[in-house]
């Protein structure tokens, strides 16, 4: 019999906890770290020599979108294949369940507006074996899969279970909606949802275009359904939000947390000259305000915190994507059915291409409609991808150096590369502000949106680019400090306490990692989704090997084939906690 299932040999390890580096060896059994030592001799399944190599927790991305791929798809791309091994899903009040069969299409056309999955993907992806949330739960615990999930439980879907069309119409909760709301999430909580989440902002359209249910609901109903909450069970509350009324809406996390002992957490960004001075949603310079607060919730002992992006929030357009300038307008859709090269020749033609530019979008998706000509805030996109282009690299800046309209100069270069040219578009966070955002001492590193708006944006890999940019190439953060925001900070928050750290008895979730040669590729197409769906997909150099519960689950960008997963159901005790 084996010493070890596997030893890690020569690395230089970051524990996770913002020490390091420590160079030694780390030895796995039975899905746990079981020794660290200066030198580990013995015998194992596996050896790794990670000379020259760095050794680190695996991610943990508590802001993810995966609650209909998890039904169908034993890996969790595009978090799994780079360096994540737990995720968050039931972000922002959308999900699956609670759901009656009658209102599945419904669900589907908020996920498909909200998260842009399209429709057809989910109706041919989701088994729909469930009703109730803890039996959605169930259905996840069954499924293999790469890596750990935790589910929060969305609030829209539970609107819509027990209001039925008065939440489709946004009508106000009574007293026995609200009610029967707080049974059905002490239900999920029990059953192992991991806190509750909701959604505040005009950008979360359902696919009709009309505001999702949770829109504007009072935030009475919200600090009600905040109340079934557990803080000995680890629960968080989650929300993203406008801030029109910043103190109300940040009192819905505060009185939460100072009645239940809940954490609270939201969507924090800069939106401060994203959109030539205007924003989707918040207002420039908010985002210090909102630091303010986090600073005051902390002092009185509440534990509230932001969730920030290391990059600009971007958005990926044109003709291999989902959505671009162009893609609803009537003479380009009517071309849509066409054999691509066929439609290529077509929207080359002089006489097409006048019609399409005289035209306007019908009805389209949220993004396009806020920026269907702001051409300064689009760039073309560059190989490997720039996430802070210059400003003089612009859309409307290529167009004025040769003297051209920049809408016909933008439908030109979607045409050139055989079809293949996309523009990004940095929506929000556009900002020399996000290492101060990363570093203060109440943020934690998330919002990459894995799983969610598979053919528009690929945020996913916001984990490397904190190391690649932040630490290897401006050294504004230490290599152990970005270690500790990537691993142990988002374990906390969702008290997941036994993982996040490279220490004996801990969960034996591992990167390694050859630093110097990390670096990401631009975004990809596949069509790899239920009913040949489509999305975007992105890999990187220099992840060696992933490691989750100690079976390796990628190595040198390939799946091995091991999955390890499990569905976490509520707060995970800290291992030194179990020992005492």
């Amino acid at each position: 019999m084996m010493d070890y299932d596997l030893i890690i040999k020569n690395g230089q390890l970051y524990d996770g906890a913002g020490n390091g580096p420590l160079h030694c060896d780390l030895a796995v059994k039975d899905g746990l770290i079981a020794r660290i030592a200066k030198s580990i001799e013995g015998s194992a399944e596996r050896v790794f020599d990670a000379r020259g190599k760095i050794v680190t927790p695996g991610f943990v991305d508590v802001h993810t979108h995966y609650d209909g791929q998890a039904t169908w798809d034993v890996h969790l791309k595009p978090s799994s294949n780079l360096g994540t091994t737990t995720v968050v899903m039931g972000n922002c009040g959308v999900g699956f369940a609670p759901c009656r069969k009658q209102d599945h299409e419904v669900l589907i056309k908020l996920m498909e507006g909200v998260e842009e999955i399209p429709g057809s993907i989910m109706d041919a992806g989701l088994p729909w074996n469930w009703e109730s949330f803890p039996q959605y739960l169930d259905a996840l615990d069954e499924r293999e899969k790469d890596i750990d999930v935790a589910v929060l439980f969305p609030h829209a879907p539970l609107r819509v279970y027990v209001m039925g069309e008065r939440a489709l119409n946004r009508e106000p909760a009574t007293e026995d909606d609200v009610k029967k709301m707080q049974v059905l999430v002490k239900e999920g909580i029990e059953a192992g949802a991991v806190g509750f989440s909701t959604s505040r902002t005009l950008v979360h359209r359902s696919a009709t275009g009309d505001f999702i249910p949770t829109y504007q609901a009072a935030s009475k109903e919200l600090k009600q359904i905040g109340e079934s909450l557990s803080g000995e069970r680890g629960s968080v509350f989650q929300f993203i939000s406008d801030w029109d009324d910043a103190d109300d809406e940040f009192s819905i996390l505060t009185e939460t947390s100072a009645k239940t002992g809940a954490k609270g957490t939201f969507t924090l960004v800069d939106v401060g000259g994203a959109l030539d001075g205007e924003s989707a949603a918040g207002q420039p310079g908010q985002w210090r305000e909102q630091l303010q607060r986090l600073e005051e919730a902390q002092a009185r002992g509440l534990d509230i915190r932001g969730q920030v992006l290391s990059r600009p929030i971007g958005i990926l357009m044109g003709f291999p994507g989902s959505m671009h300038s162009f893609y609803r307008r009537p003479s380009f859709a009517g071309l849509s059915e066409l054999p691509w090269d066929e439609r290529k020749q077509r929207l080359a033609d002089p006489a097409t291409k006048s019609r399409i530019l005289a035209e306007e979008n019908v009805n389209p998706h949220v993004f396009v409609e806020i920026f269907n000509r702001r051409f300064r805030n689009m760039y073309p996109l560059e190989d490997p991808i720039n996430y802070l282009p210059e400003r003089d690299s612009s859309v409307a800046a290529c167009a004025e150096r040769e003297g051209r309209d920049p809408e016909e100069w933008l439908y030109d270069y979607f045409l050139g590369n055989e079809g293949n040219n996309l523009v990004y578009i940095p929506a929000v966070n556009f900002t020399e502000n996000i290492p101060t955002l990363l570093k203060h001492s109440h943020t934690v590193s998330a919002l990459g949106d894995g799983g969610a708006h598979v053919g528009s944006i690929c945020d996913t890999s916001a984990n490397i680019y904190l190391l690649t940019k932040w630490v290897k190439d401006s050294g504004d953060i230490e290599l152990a400090d970005a270690i500790h925001m990537l691993c142990r900070q988002p374990a906390e928050l969702y008290s997941l306490l036994d993982r996040g750290l490279l220490a004996e008895g801990y969960k034996a979730d591992i990167n390694i990692l050859d630093f110097e040669a990390l670096a990401l590729h631009t975004p990809h197409v596949e069509y790899d989704l239920p009913g040949g769906g489509k999305r975007f997909l992105q890999h990187a150099d220099g992840i060696c090997a992933t490691i989750k519960a100690g079976e390796v689950i990628f190595e040198n960008n390939m799946p091995t084939g091991a999955l390890p997963g499990q569905l976490l159901r509520g707060k995970c005790e800290e291992p030194r906690a179990l020992l005492t």
